[in-house]
């Protein structure tokens, strides 16, 4: 293969790979930029995951070609109802938000294997007959180079993915909710003093921040795994945690790290179509997005600056 033909090649998936990354890394900002800190994105996805291939298998035959979208949506609303177990503990009751996120972690992935187990009598799901369709998108697909690469067999989701992630900086930075959504992760006290209400805000985000992970949840498992195990996600929210952190705490950062993620995981894929890459042994490839992803932690954790108040519970009147 050319160099140009590996381009073609790689690029698509590499934006496939990322997009579950994106909508989860993207929930994470509204989350930690409200001061939250979410960590149980992991366990978000798996709820997702678990859902979105659910009402799939259940409803194909109702709604055809729209069932994988249709699946998101319903991901997206029962991974945002779970995401409230979190936003009580680390609001409501101020609980410690690590403790809560690791246990929102725990408790998706056991109650979604507990399900599957009852409803399959077996430890994974049935394969998905409609996944999410691979487009060519009209008049930019024949654009030179750009075209085979960006418009070409690409995901829909992918797609949406990025709309996503422009969507989120515009809310965040340029319209009144995002202002009081950084006033109450930078100084909860100032912000409460102007009449915003912290709690609700804080609230919103985090249900925010659970139906996007439970859109990367259904996304991935509609279009990379097909089905729904025990290690469908395997990693995934982890690694979206970590472009979250990569990027600073902003939409469009997060998404260039997501994509950074997805590039790794792509070329682990599709190594052995890569004539120089065949001698390279697999697992080092496999394992490489994970060596990513605590590098990533490790050469950036420290120069990031999260919000002020991230992680700090609120009490009226303190301060």
């Amino acid at each position: 293969m050319t160099f140009l033909e590996v381009l073609y090649f790689i690029v698509p998936m590499m934006i496939a790979y990322a997009a579950p990354l994106i909508f989860t890394a993207i929930g994470g900002v509204f989350s930690e930029r409200s001061g939250v800190v979410n960590i149980g994105l992991e366990g978000l996805m798996v709820m997702g995951a678990f859902s979105g291939i659910l009402f799939n298998l259940s409803f194909a035959s109702t709604f055809g070609a729209w069932t994988p979208w249709v699946s998101i949506l319903v991901a997206m609303i029962v991974s945002g109802l779970f995401s409230i177990l979190h936003a009580v503990a680390s609001i409501s009751f101020r609980a410690d938000q690590v403790v809560s996120g690791v246990a929102i972690n725990m408790l998706g992935i056991a109650i979604a294997l507990f399900l599957v187990k009852m409803i399959f009598g077996k430890g994974q799901t049935e394969f998905i007959e409609r996944s999410i369709p691979v487009l060519n998108i009209p008049i930019l697909k024949d654009i030179p180079f750009l075209g085979p690469l960006l418009f070409k067999g690409i995901y829909g989701s992918s797609i949406l993915a990025i709309g996503v992630a422009i969507l989120a900086w515009f809310i965040i930075y340029k319209t009144p909710f995002g202002l009081r959504l950084r006033a109450v992760g930078e100084h909860p006290m100032a912000a409460d003093t102007m009449g915003i209400n912290v709690t609700k805000i804080r609230y919103i985000a985090v249900i925010i921040s659970g139906g996007l992970a439970g859109i990367g949840g259904a996304v991935y498992a509609q279009t990379m795994a097909g089905d729904f195990g025990h290690a469908t996600i395997n990693g995934q929210g982890f690694m979206a945690l970590a472009a979250m952190i990569f990027g600073k705490w902003h939409p469009i950062g997060a998404m260039g790290a997501a994509l950074f993620f997805g590039f790794a995981q792509a070329l682990a894929i599709s190594s052995s179509g890569i004539d120089f890459m065949k001698n390279v042994p697999a697992v080092y490839l496999h394992i490489l997005p994970y060596v990513l992803t605590i590098l990533a932690l490790a050469g950036f954790i420290g120069r990031a600056n999260a919000p002020k108040a991230n992680g700090q519970p609120y009490i009226k009147g303190n301060r």
